[in-house]
């Protein structure tokens, strides 16, 4: 008589078997589809500083209004609350299809009464029957000698892992566009402000001008052509009144909630990130972007499923068994000789199934390919986000330097225009022209500054900063 304890062994053993195997096509790591180092190893000065992934992001960003605003963000943006939800998902998933591994262990009881009639009952009177069950059972249990259940869970366990990744890619993008909303919201207030100043400037000059006029020592030309610039400043001040308030909102969206307005910028500084970080030599860093770590996840994922489909080809091998007691009246139940069991073990070998089976393994193996392209793809991405941006980091700096030299020179210019002007010595032309050359100088000086902050905060987003 099989016992208890010879089912439970017989669970064990099966148990141990399943672990053996699996028919998944042994993974590499695919070769790099782009250069070892960077194109232009130029532009790169400096070797030994901290990598970006290294620094959180809370000590790349200096400015304390800033980081508070990017710990909002990160507190209320609905696609970073997504990406979280998506991991508990799939980690709920990756549960469940790990449980299959296992036996369901079930405890039916049951009752049961029957009257049969006298013509029926084979003892040639009617009579009443009671049966009551109690048993403890494994049903349908599918032993995964050939991998494919265990293949699925380390499928389901790479998807897991690629949620987090892509939650991890999320909040990169998430503080690097807070911080360049935050910035462009900084460069509208300067260009508003510059703005509003050349229209004060112009107003008095136009006063002056008319003044002048009343007095004969100027014309009605030169009062026209200085209440022309009167009102372009007026547009200018509008178009950037809308800009500025365009910035706020981006902002706004961004974090998820309204910014406090004492959290909004003050002005453009040149010092709100540290600018010690470096991309090394070798392109290799790109492998530890979370969006490529992502997408290698689902090229593994991809590459398990191949060995389930493999496994399909192979005997489904299953187990019902249960151990109980059975007795006519309740209080029989679990004494002497009222023990019942059974053990149903099941094969079933797929033999024609109109080539489904092999239909399924050529769609695992073709989506193998496309992850792997994708992968590939990620990486390419990747390199040339990196190398774009160096080669314009090299050329910020002098940008900056020129176009301050630039705005002193227009500024002694205009300076020298407008005293030869009241002296009487030059027409008011020239000091349009000085003028409309300064006011264009200093919104290029703010376009370059600009600029060299949003190079900074893309260096160290394409370069994997910004993760917890």
């Amino acid at each position: 008589m099989i016992r208890n304890q010879n089912i439970g062994l017989i669970i064990l053993i099966c148990i141990f078997l399943t672990g053996c195997t699996t028919m998944e096509p042994k993974y590499s790591r695919p070769k790099s589809p782009v250069p070892e180092h960077w194109p232009d190893q130029s532009s790169i000065k400096e070797t030994s500083g901290l990598q970006a992934a290294d620094v959180a992001w809370a000590d790349f960003y200096r400015d304390e209004h800033l980081c508070q605003v990017i710990k909002m963000a990160l507190e209320n943006n609905r696609d970073l609350k997504i990406a979280t939800l998506n991991i508990e998902k799939a980690q709920a998933l990756y549960q469940i299809q790990r449980s299959e591994l296992f036996p369901s262990l079930n405890l039916p009881a049951g009752f049961s009464k029957q009257h049969i009639p006298a013509d029926v009952s084979g003892i040639g009177r009617e009579r009443t029957s009671e049966q009551y069950t109690v048993s403890l059972g494994v049903s349908s249990w599918e032993i995964d000698f050939f991998g494919r259940i265990r293949s699925l869970k380390e499928s389901m366990l790479e998807q897991y892992l690629a949620t987090e990744q892509a939650k991890h890619s999320i909040q990169i993008s998430l503080v690097g566009s807070v911080a360049t909303a935050y910035m462009n919201l900084a460069a509208s207030q300067a260009y508003l402000k510059l703005a509003q100043d050349t229209l004060d400037n112009q107003t008095a000059y136009y006063q002056l001008i008319r003044s002048r006029v009343e007095k004969g020592i100027a014309s009605e030309l030169e009062a026209s052509q200085a209440q022309t610039r009167v009102e372009a400043a007026r547009v200018d001040v509008a178009r950037y009144t809308n800009q500025v308030a365009a910035s706020e909102n981006m902002l706004n969206l961004l974090v998820g909630t309204p910014v406090p307005k004492e959290l909004l910028p003050n002005m453009l500084d040149d010092h709100l990130m540290r600018e010690d970080l470096t991309a090394g030599i070798s392109s290799e860093v790109l492998l530890h972007r979370p969006d490529v770590l992502m997408a290698e996840n689902q090229l593994k994922a991809a590459n398990a499923n191949i060995g389930a489909a493999r496994a399909a080809f192979f005997p489904n091998i299953s187990l019902t068994g249960t151990y109980g007691t059975m007795s006519t009246e309740l209080s029989g139940l679990f004494k002497g000789r009222s023990d019942t069991w059974s053990f149903v073990p099941q094969i079933v070998q797929p033999i024609f199934d109109a080539g489904a089976r092999r239909q399924r393994l050529k769609v695992a193996q073709v989506d193998r390919e496309i992850y792997l392209a994708q992968y590939e793809k990620a990486i390419q991405t990747a390199f040339r986000e990196v190398a774009d941006n160096l080669v314009e980091r090299s050329t910020l700096v002098e940008q900056l330097a020129a176009q301050e030299a630039l705005v002193k020179s227009s500024e002694e210019a205009f300076r020298l225009a407008t005293l030869r002007y009241t002296e009487g010595i030059t027409n008011y032309l020239n000091v349009l022209d000085t003028q409309r050359s300064l006011y264009s100088a200093q919104q290029g000086l703010l376009a370059v500054r600009l600029a060299r902050n949003l190079n900074l905060i893309l260096f160290y987003k394409v370069l994997g900063g910004g993760a917890f």
